[in-house]
């Protein structure tokens, strides 16, 4: 992974070391070494404005697009692997995953994993969940709540008998698999007339929407803040706003004697993806820091004063003063300051 800053008011970062390169070439006057010290007529030609404005430091990484972090689907019951779907498939609510002994296991959507047979007399969040989907299918007569009544098996019935089931009423762990939305199928990991025991591993899917995914070091943490913000350049020169949905981590494997390395993985949504773009490279303008409405300066203005901190050059016509000054962002190759007396539209000395 590779990482790039990038320039201007409104993108990029000036490190603190910048600091040191501006100050060492412009000297300050022997007479005016303390801050406020007065005014004198040096004559100084190269002036830059004071202005107020919005600093963003933004700070670039390399990035890749897909769909996502792959989840696992295992067998729920054994059998005979009767029906597959192709790779790069879609799967929505109410259709098959896969097929055991030619019984379909069925994509519903939620949070909550299937952990037991749900029938008439039980409660509880997972009956909830069930009820919301069989509703969302279409089936009818019972009511929406944590409890799975004689009304819910009844619709459970008919849906068993879509299906193809044998009608109990009851539903079965392996019957169903719960996932958040539609998932696109990244991998199959078994083939038809496989005979498999519960837990055997079926397939792979991901998300359906194309998401940007970076992987930055440790150093870099500050930037994966989820719901913030960020700007996606993609291979065709546009750039489309995006926003941190997920923040995880992964281990790099170290080659050789190399340790691993423990990267944070930034999962990156927005909307307008282009088509046959998967694994294409991207590059994601991460926002570092923003201040709105200050005074700055360029960093070349910037002096280094005996007595410890910064100082500006104020130039008034022909006379000119230094005034302390507290830096703050550095962004773009300018930098916040304040400092007493300071205002927008004045100016300050550059270096020659």
């Amino acid at each position: 992974m590779s990482a790039r800053r990038t320039a201007g008011v409104i993108a990029g970062v000036v490190t603190a070391g910048a600091v040191a390169a501006a100050v060492t070439v412009f000297n300050l006057p022997d007479a005016e070494s303390g801050s406020n010290s007065g005014t004198t007529g040096t004559g100084v030609t190269n002036t830059a404005d004071i202005a107020k404005e919005t600093l963003i430091d933004r700070e670039s990484h390399d990035g890749t697009l897909g769909h996502g972090a792959t989840v696992t689907l295992g067998s729920k019951g054994g059998g005979t692997v009767t029906w597959l779907p192709a790779v790069g498939a879609t799967v929505s609510r109410g259709k098959a995953l896969y097929k055991l002994d030619n019984k379909p296991v069925v994509l519903l959507y939620g949070s909550l994993p299937a952990y037991r047979m749900l029938r008439s007399g039980m409660k509880g969040a997972d009956v909830r969940q069930f009820e919301k989907n069989l509703w969302a299918l279409g089936y009818r007569g019972f009511t929406v709540d944590d409890k799975y009544t004689a009304s819910t098996a009844a619709a459970v019935k008919d849906w068993q008998d879509d299906l193809g089931l044998s009608e109990t009423g009851t539903v079965d762990t392996s019957q169903i698999w719960y996932a958040p939305t539609a998932v696109r199928v990244d991998s199959v990991s078994s083939e038809n007339g496989a005979s498999v025991q519960p837990g055997v591993e079926i397939l792979k899917y991901t998300g359906t929407a194309l998401v940007a995914t970076v992987d930055l070091t440790m150093d870099a943490q500050r930037l994966a803040v989820q719901g913030a913000a960020v700007r996606i350049e993609m291979p065709d020169g546009r750039t489309v706003p995006g926003k941190i949905v997920k923040v995880g981590t992964t281990v790099q494997k170290g080659q050789g004697d190399e340790p691993d390395t423990t990267l944070i993985e930034v999962t990156i949504a927005f909307a307008g993806a282009p088509k046959g773009l998967d694994d294409a490279a991207v590059t994601v303008d991460f926002t570092a820091g923003e201040r709105r409405d200050v005074l700055t300066v360029p960093v070349a203005a910037l002096l280094a004063l005996a007595e410890g901190g910064y100082g500006v050059q104020v130039v008034d016509g022909a006379t000119t003063k230094i005034v302390a000054v507290r830096t703050g962002l550095f962004a773009g190759g300018k930098v916040e300051i304040s400092g007493d007396g300071l205002a927008a539209g004045m100016k300050v000395g550059m270096p020659l």
